[in-house]
């Protein structure tokens, strides 16, 4: 609490200083705004990024926020009024490049998620993002701690001193352990997902990319309330709600809190109870302020607590070439686990955020602070048997164990940027980043085959984290069509960890017992160039390069004090892209295309090793793709969404333990990803809104090992969701039926082997229920 008092003081002290039936809905209002937009392309062109924002949305409108692009269904064709019209796609606003900015006019390649499409969509955790973001992947082990993959960049450990290679924020605050990422999508404005390096924009360097949860503001000068209820099967009961008051004429509360719970969706026999349930709490309260026409104050407290059992287990596919893979009972049945004890997942985290904002004559001064601590532990039945020698679970061999952790994340960032009415868009910040993390990996084995007792090792690290950067990003009009963009940031990297084993009744994954003291030290240089060309006002293309980077690091799981010792090497990446963003129709049509080239040097790998998750460094890589969006919207009521990503991504030059894996497929990197999302609303009488949606999600197979050997691979998998939504009737009330993963497709989310066999964990079943909501 010392550190939050700390980063909260310096906050202060700051302060005080469907096609062709689509087309011919809408070509009739298109066809002469056509003729004439070809002529005025041109001087529409000369206006900045923010003068045409300005001109379309205002910070404090309301429309904002109903207009966030929805990534997968579209949500633009019911009217304020209640009317049916085509909305106009392109004028979507996001803030990727930190000022808003229609998206169709950032050179940047984004998928962004509506407030609609968050909550009819039931968008609730990361998986959710994930399935219908081409591009990405996750690694979903434990839940409580998902990795997030993007264009191949991502790191599947859980180390003490690791850090992710694509990011999660929220609120534009780095969230530095995958654990601490605890959110409720309830009352969330918009989520952006940004693909590729960034780091001259935001605060803290990521190398990948960028996933970023933008909740909403307290609205000054206005009372708003919503409440929402859904039951479902397997006992699903959630509740959510907020309330928006005003404090004064300049300064409003915004209150949220949610409970999702649902009972296990996995049988286990042998103890009599279900596991993988899931209870969760959560609440954010926000005060707004400002005291002047030019100062902002934002402050922010959030907390989510977790508590849940599981993940069950299975035995999947012993290995033949290893003596103790006689001792396992394959269990390959998704809905069935025998393990002894149910295990837990439990997560406690809580933080807060600081953000003052104060306009000058030359620019915007912004300080943004923020801190969270993070409670973790879980415990688990690896194997998913038993020793019970008349149980269909029945294994010789029991493995356990599990993890614990305690960290607190602190940051500090000084921003100063350009005015809105700025003809160059610029910013410059200082950037300070603390981190903090004790944790321990737990192994139990109890096999007699084995050893003659129970053995239990712990691998014990403490890490500290300490960053310090600058970083600037400039974009300059040239001529009337033309802008040139750049940025460039300085990173500087201290990190710190004791790790030992000297806890374990032997060493079982570790080659010897051991104590480390280690530190290391990077720095490193970072930018990004551009241009792009504004073809007309609802065409725009785009060039750039970017260059990221990682920081080397520590193992805190290594096999010998030798290991342990020795760092892996920062990772970098040059990415190429060129992208084109066209709206059709008078914005009723939007296609946007980018194709990219990623080239990797000291690329961080994860590979399990003995049971161990160990990071090396392979030589090169590469990663080529091509995505592609059509988004459609019709005043008849219909619409479409489509996203296809294609990525070959491949290990140019990697050899570990003597083994020569160029060639390989980087591992959960689908070749192939494809959303289809098309849907039709309609008014019914007296006013209702009644829509029809369904998401289709294709992905093709995907290795869980850089070794791209069976069986650590998941077969290409096909996903759909379905809902009915009935809004706007009752005063305020809407009503939605839904179901995800319809057809009960089920799918391994994490793999790996140990002892003599492959294990696994596999992904939800078939979810539906029924959801009433009230907004005010």
């Amino acid at each position: 609490m010392k550190r939050a008092a700390c980063t909260w003081g310096v906050v202060v002290a700051a302060v005080a200083t469907g096609g062709a039936a689509l087309a011919q809905t809408a070509a009739s209002d298109s066809v002469d705004q056509t003729a004439a937009e070809a002529d005025s392309g041109a001087a529409a062109a000369q206006q900045t990024e923010n003068q045409r924002v300005d001109a379309a949305v205002s910070p404090q409108t309301e429309s904002v926020p109903d207009q966030a692009q929805p990534a997968g269904v579209p949500a633009g064709v019911r009217a304020r009024d209640g009317t049916q019209e085509t909305v106009n796609l392109a004028e979507v606003v996001v803030t990727a490049q930190r000022r808003e900015e229609r998206l169709q006019n950032v050179p940047v390649t984004i998928t962004a998620f509506s407030a609609q499409e968050i909550e009819e969509a039931r968008i609730q955790q990361i998986g959710d993002i994930v399935a219908r973001t081409p591009g990405m992947d996750f690694d979903a082990f434990p839940p409580s701690q998902p990795r997030i993959f993007i264009r191949g960049m991502g790191a599947s450990a859980r180390g003490a001193g690791d850090e992710p290679s694509a990011a999660a924020f929220l609120d534009d605050i780095y969230i530095g352990r995958s654990g601490a990422f605890a959110f409720d999508v309830f009352d969330v404005e918009r989520i952006e997902v940004l693909k590729g390096p960034q780091g001259t924009l935001y605060g803290r360097n990521v190398v990948g990319g960028a996933v970023n949860v933008i909740t909403k503001k307290p609205e000054i000068g206005a009372f708003d309330a919503s409440v929402s209820a859904t039951y479902g099967n397997y006992n699903r009961v959630d509740g959510s709600g907020f309330v928006n008051l005003p404090v004064s004429d300049r300064s409003a509360l915004r209150l949220t809190a949610s409970r999702r719970s649902h009972d296990g969706y996995v049988r286990n026999p042998e103890i009599h109870r279900d596991v993988d349930d899931q209870e969760t709490t959560s609440a954010r309260l926000q005060y707004a302020a400002e005291p002047t026409d030019s100062l902002r104050v934002l402050l922010s407290i959030d907390g989510t607590r977790d508590r849940a059992t599981g993940p069950a287990g299975h035995v999947m596919e012993p290995d033949a070439s290893n003596p103790l893979s006689n001792f396992y009972t394959p269990n390959p049945d998704p809905d069935v686990t025998y393990g002894s004890y149910p295990g837990y997942q439990n997560r406690d985290t809580w933080g807060l955020r600081a953000e003052v904002s104060n306009d000058f004559d030359f620019g915007t001064m912004t300080v943004l602070g923020g801190y969270r601590e993070l409670e973790l532990g879980f415990r688990y039945d690896f194997d998913g048997g038993n020793p019970n020698p008349m149980s269909p679970g029945y294994n010789q061999i029991n493995i356990g164990g599990g993890e614990d952790e305690n960290s607190d994340m602190s940051s500090l960032e000084l921003r100063l940027a350009s005015l809105p009415s700025s003809e160059i868009d610029w910013v410059v910040g200082l950037y300070y980043y603390n981190q903090k993390v004790r944790k321990s990996d737990i192994l139990t084995l109890d096999a007699a085959v084995v050893a003659p007792i129970p053995i239990y090792e712990e691998f014990y690290a403490d890490a500290t984290t300490k960053s310090y950067a600058a970083f600037g990003d400039l974009t300059v009009p040239v001529g009337e069509k033309w802008s040139v963009f750049g940025g460039l940031r300085y990173s500087y990297d201290d990190k710190t960890m004791s790790v030992n084993n000297l806890n374990s009744d032997a060493p079982l994954r570790a080659d010897e017992f051991y104590d480390v003291d280690s530190s290391v030290h990077y720095d490193d240089w970072t930018w990004r160039a551009g241009a792009k060309y504004q073809v007309t006002s609802d065409d725009m293309l785009y060039a750039s390069v970017a260059r990221g980077y990682r920081s080397g690091g520590l193992n805190s799981d290594a096999g010998d004090a030798a290991a342990a010792a020795v760092p892996y090497r920062p990772e970098h990446a040059i990415q190429y892209e060129i992208g084109q963003k066209s709206a059709f129709l008078g914005g009723s049509l939007i296609w946007n295309n980018t194709l990219f080239y990623l080239d990797y040097s000291d690329m961080q790998t994860s590979q399990r090793e003995n049971g161990r998750n160990v990071i090396s460094n392979a030589g090169r890589a590469h990663v080529f793709g091509y995505e592609t969006q059509l988004i459609a919207n019709a005043s008849n009521g219909f619409g479409a969404s489509i996203a296809y990503a294609y990525m070959d991504a491949t290990f140019d030059e990697f050899t570990e333990g003597g083994v020569d894996y160029s060639g390989n497929r980087i591992s959960r990197t689908p070749k192939h990803k494809l959303t289809i999302s098309p849907s039709y609303s309609t008014i019914l009488p007296n006013g209702p809104w009644l829509t029809f949606a369904v998401d289709y999600r294709y992905t093709s197979k995907i290795f869980d090992d850089n070794t791209n050997q069976p069986p650590e691979l998941r077969d290409p998998t096909h996903f759909i969701d379905a809902r009915i939504v009935l809004e706007n009737f009752g005063n305020g009330l809407s009503l939605s039926l839904w179901g995800k993963n319809l057809t009960d497709e089920r799918t391994r989310v994490w793999q790996g082997g140990l002892l003599g066999s492959n294990f696994a964990q596999f992904n939800e079943p078939t979810t539906y229920g029924l959801t009433l909501s009230w907004k005010h």
